[in-house]
């Protein structure tokens, strides 16, 4: 690897660390313009070499590059945030999620037509989180809003892109395993609470 390509990828890899966010190609040209399209991919390569042995990662979600904590290291990573926990997604933000993300763009009349509930407050709680974005109406008799994922739902659920969204038929245990790991890192949480009390 070239000095400059060495440069290049410390000047990365103090971006990455630094964003909260994934941080797309296009991103890092801007912020590196010195840089040529070839010089990054390179850097981002060896970067990506770098960290096979580290407990984390160089990943590519939601069209960007992450530095990630690897998945054997995430309860104890989970531990130090434990006070800051979002709030679980419920069954029905859950159904309603999965709806959404399978047929966007799509409306709110279809997506209760499939669950075969009323769907308003889920929809709120999904564009309250980010989740989910109105992606424009339908040419359809009222025009109603059609509904699509954003880029933190790629984020939330590790994805580059739409591509990567598992079958169907393995969304829902998707879901429901990362719910029970939250479910059992409460758990563990609630003990430690009870046990520190206790002493």
């Amino acid at each position: 690897m070239s000095r400059s390509v060495e440069d290049i990828a410390k000047v990365i890899e103090a971006v990455l660390f630094a964003a909260e966010k994934p941080v797309s190609l296009a991103r890092l040209k801007q912020l590196i313009p010195h840089a040529k399209n070839g010089e990054l991919q390179e850097a981002l390569s060896s970067l990506e070499q770098h960290y096979r042995d580290h407990a984390f990662t160089l990943a590519k979600i939601a069209g960007g590059y992450q530095l990630l904590t690897r998945a054997e290291y995430h309860d104890y990573v989970k531990r130090l945030f434990a006070t800051r926990a979002r709030p679980r997604l419920s069954q029905a933000a859950l159904e309603t999620l999965a709806v959404i993300a399978y047929k966007q763009p799509v409306s709110r009349i279809e997506i209760e037509a499939i669950r075969g509930v009323n769907s308003d407050g889920v929809l709120g709680t999904l564009l309250e989180r980010n989740l989910i974005t109105i992606k424009g109406r339908a040419e359809t008799v009222g025009r109603p809003l059609l509904y699509g994922t954003t880029e933190e739902f790629l984020r939330y659920f590790g994805l580059n892109d739409l591509s990567e969204l598992p079958k169907p038929e393995e969304i829902e245990q998707m879901l429901r395993a990362r719910e029970e790991m939250q479910e059992e890192n409460e758990e563990s949480e609630s003990e430690e609470h009870s046990n520190d009390n206790a002493s």
